[in-house]
């Protein structure tokens, strides 16, 4: 989440343009994220922004054998006793196996006739719920006042508890917003995801970052709102390099005056409430004004301003005539799989679309899944007046009712049959259809590389989850450490995590240690609720963080695979398999040589798709790394300024800004550019620009 600058705002108004002062200089860009995390371990860290299609389920599992007589009974048993003790009211119900692991959660209006279909040993049910009865041996069962109260409670339950049996929305997470603040004079545009906490006007959600980016950057270019951090704002004596390339209009040193930029601001407030024809009316309309009383410079902002907008609704695709504000959701059923295509109309613009893939098994229908996709997809979101469905739901009266009750004004749940919202239902069909299609594709290859490695590495089975670890660092300064995860359905992005490395004792750049130290600190997390009797213990078909590998690679050759294998036999770890994947000679791609724990050393072909797949872990762990790497880096240049270079005194850090301005356009120049420098020779030039282009270890 973008972070929410906490300075407190000065009542002044704007500061005044100096009469006669010299023509501001380009600034550093304003920066719009000014809070990084102080330690990224994953006891704290959250996961790294991404907006990746979530990931297609697990492949369901077979009925197989029938489910044995001895154990339907005990199941029914359970289930009977339970039934002599429920309500005849609406409540949630839980149905839990020996271990006490949740194995479906269920709501009813009256709980006893729910439970007693599932006693009774005569009916015919199927295979799936067979399966669930014969694991279940007891039943907790909480009562609610209303039927629309057990919905909202089961949702909550299943996105928390993820039973085996329900349908389960994965991947989830909040969406983008864009935020107009209005806790300050010049109000700020960014985005902003969490709780809607800060005053200000909130528009969204958006479907990702990305189109929340475009979307902010074209708004700049059209209103020229700030975009800048409110501490930055305050510490301006001369506007920054946004206000050069026309995507701020500088209120902080009252380049534009208060009544200018609230007029702005007003502009950018109504084109996004939907009212964008007036507003690109309002700025033809100074266009042409300005080009008849000759000021074509003026006439030429507004011309380019009105570009904007027309970027913005050009990215948007359709747009809805009659359509101010939906959630338009269309399932695709493939193969046992299904995928939720899901389109954001607000204020009359579409503001994206994602895909979700929700788990479930072969047998629930369309309606079944999307039901279910649905109450946990609003658990944790506000809900708009409109909610279109491909499908028609079982009881769409009771979700409109819950879905009202959450957002404080009537929603509507319809599956429309003709007009403009039928054509926006088959567009989104469209896009699920495409979505699994490129999905099931995908997974089709990545079995396959799984199933190779099984063959290649010796491994018992193929691996469901995967984690590769490397670390960066420069001559043992900003050392971080990073882990990333793949599995059967390709990378799992939101459970990459980064670790800075903070042992007080740890020689610079010893690689060794600092592997120690991130395995360590991510494998106690999996030991301690072992110890400690924690029920909350990992299931085979659990993909939460707290889950075992089956395989973890590191980057490096035969030491740093003994050095792995000692910490793990010092934690007690012998079920996960090792690999280390040593660079081949001068770093060529497709000569590694690969370790593994009482194996010789190995070396496939270059051309072979599980080399190639190997090597496409390790990169992807490179590259999370030296990203994670550079961010610290730049926030201790920042913090240090030039005086951290070797060589470099007062004078010449004196004569290096008064030249180039800005500590950013030191670390842009050439070192040719360096050189021009009065006071600074070619040697000081060289290590100047060394210092902030030097790779990471």
């Amino acid at each position: 989440m973008d972070h929410d600058s906490t300075d407190s705002p000065e009542a002044s108004g704007p500061r005044k343009a100096r009469p006669g002062s010299e023509p501001a200089r380009p600034a550093d860009v304003p920066p719009q994220d000014a809070a990084a995390a102080a330690d990224l371990d994953p006891a704290t860290a959250g996961a790294e922004e991404v907006d990746d299609e979530a990931r297609l389920p697990d492949l369901p599992e077979e009925p197989g054998e029938a489910v044995p007589e001895a154990r339907l009974a005990v199941g029914h048993a359970a289930i009977e006793h339970a039934v002599r003790h429920a309500p005849t009211s609406p409540g949630v119900y839980r149905m839990l196996n020996a271990a006490s692991d949740v194995l479906y959660v269920g709501k009813a209006k009256n709980v006893r006739k729910r439970l007693g279909s599932y006693a009774r040993i005569t009916a015919a049910q199927p295979a799936r719920i067979m399966r669930m009865i014969a694991a279940t041996v007891s039943v907790e069962i909480i009562s609610t006042s209303t039927e629309t109260e057990a919905l909202l409670l089961e949702a909550n339950l299943i996105k928390q508890l993820r039973p085996r049996f329900n349908v389960q929305l994965r991947d989830d997470k909040s969406f983008p917003y864009i935020l107009i603040t209005g806790d300050h004079w010049a109000p700020q545009i960014l985005k902003h995801r969490g709780a809607q906490s800060r005053p200000g006007r909130y528009f969204g959600p958006f479907a990702s970052v990305g189109a929340v980016n475009r979307t902010i950057t074209a708004l700049q270019r059209a209103f020229l709102v700030r975009s800048c951090t409110d501490a930055f704002f305050e510490s301006r004596t001369r506007p920054c390099l946004l206000y050069q390339i026309r995507r701020c209009s500088g209120p902080c040193t009252g380049e534009v005056d208060f009544p200018g930029y609230t007029e702005l601001v007003r502009e950018a407030t109504d084109f996004l409430s939907g009212r964008s024809r007036l507003v690109k009316q309002e700025l033809a309309g100074e266009m042409e004004k300005a080009s008849a009383d000759l000021a074509f410079e003026t006439a030429a902002l507004y011309r380019d301003r009105l570009a904007a907008l027309s970027a913005i609704q050009s990215q948007q695709g359709i747009n809805p005539r009659t359509v101010e504000e939906a959630d338009v959701f269309a399932i695709h059923q493939e193969g046992g799989y299904s995928c939720v295509e899901v389109f954001f109309f607000r204020t009359g613009q579409n503001w994206g679309n994602r895909a979700y893939f929700p788990r479930a098994e072969k047998s629930f229908t369309p309606e079944e899944v999307l039901a279910s996709f649905l109450a946990q997809f609003y658990d944790d979101k506000p809900p708009p007046k409109l909610v279109l469905l491909s499908h028609a739901i079982e009881e769409s009266e009771l979700m409109a009712n819950a879905l009202s009750i959450k957002a404080g004004f009537k929603v509507e749940v319809s599956t429309p049959r003709r007009g403009e919202k039928k054509e926006l239902i088959a567009h989104a069909l469209t896009n699920a259809r495409e979505a699994l299609g490129r999905k099931l594709a995908d997974t089709a290859t990545q079995g396959r590389l799984l199933a190779g490695l099984v063959t290649t590495l010796g491994l018992p089975h193929p691996p469901k989850r995967i984690e590769v670890y490397d670390n960066s660092h420069i001559q043992g300064t900003n050392a971080v450490g990073a882990m990333i995860v793949a599995g059967p359905d390709g990378f799992i992005k939101n459970q990459y995590r980064k670790f800075n490395i903070r042992s007080e004792g740890l020689t610079p750049g010893d690689d060794y240690a600092m592997m120690r130290e991130v395995l360590q600190r991510r494998f106690k997390r999996l030991l301690t609720p072992t110890a400690e009797g924690d029920a909350a213990k990992s299931r085979p078909d659990d993909d939460s963080f707290p889950q075992w590998p089956d395989l973890v690679i590191i980057d490096g050759g035969r030491g740093q695979l003994n050095a792995v294998r000692e910490t793990f036999e010092a934690m007690g770890l012998t079920q996960v398999s090792l690999l280390a994947v040593a660079k081949g000679p001068d770093r060529d791609a497709g000569r590694e040589t690969l370790f593994m724990p009482g194996r010789e050393a190995l070396k496939l072909e270059p051309r072979d798709p599980v080399l190639y797949f190997i090597q496409r872990l390790r990169d992807e762990a490179h590259r999370f790394v030296i990203g994670s790497h550079r961010k610290l880096r730049k926030k201790d240049i920042r913090e240090a300024g030039l005086q951290e270079i070797p060589g470099i005194g007062p004078t010449r850090k004196r004569a290096l800004l008064h030249h180039f301005g800005t500590l950013k356009e030191i670390e842009r120049a050439s070192i040719a550019d360096l050189g021009k420098v009065p006071g600074v020779s070619a040697e000081s030039a060289r290590k100047i620009f060394e210092f902030f282009h030097a790779q990471p270890g």
